[in-house]
């Protein structure tokens, strides 16, 4: 859900593992372990995004795996992907904090409160973020704002 590649995903995960076996002793009583730990996941992933944006490495790949054939086969899945495209290069131009409330709330289905928890955010906040990225999300796609 916070990365695109699978490759990433694989190195994210283990690097989260292996973050929250060292700080098993840090996480506070009461706290649910699935938040703990996607808490630890997004600092090790913002961490990861700056330090490539420093270096200048932040690059998607372009599916290879779409070919179109003489007749339009595979068209109409090739507008889907060039959509789905668009929107993810739209939620990942939006700034930090609207994106990871998007990416929480509407893409992996967390509540408020839970998506909240997770960015150590009061839930206002949250809400006030993705109210933002939505509406910035909205005007991208139809047309009415500039990239970036």
């Amino acid at each position: 859900m916070i990365v695109r590649d699978a490759q990433d995903c694989e190195d994210l995960l283990q690097l989260t593992i292996e973050r929250a076996l060292a700080r098993a002793g840090e996480r506070e009583a009461g706290t649910q372990l699935d938040l703990w730990m996607f808490r630890v996941m997004k600092n090790l992933w913002i961490d990861e995004i700056r330090k490539r944006r420093r270096w200048g490495r932040l690059v998607e790949p372009l599916p290879d795996d779409m070919e179109v054939g003489d007749r339009g086969e595979g068209a109409g899945d090739l507008l889907d992907n060039v959509e789905l495209a668009k929107v993810r290069a739209l939620v990942e131009d939006l700034p930090e904090e609207q994106r990871m409330a998007v990416k929480l709330v509407l893409l992996g289905g967390y509540s408020y409160a839970e998506a909240a928890a997770v960015l150590e955010i009061p839930e206002g906040t949250l809400t006030s973020r993705l109210a933002r990225g939505r509406t910035a999300l909205l005007q991208h796609y139809n047309g009415k704002g500039t990239r970036h």
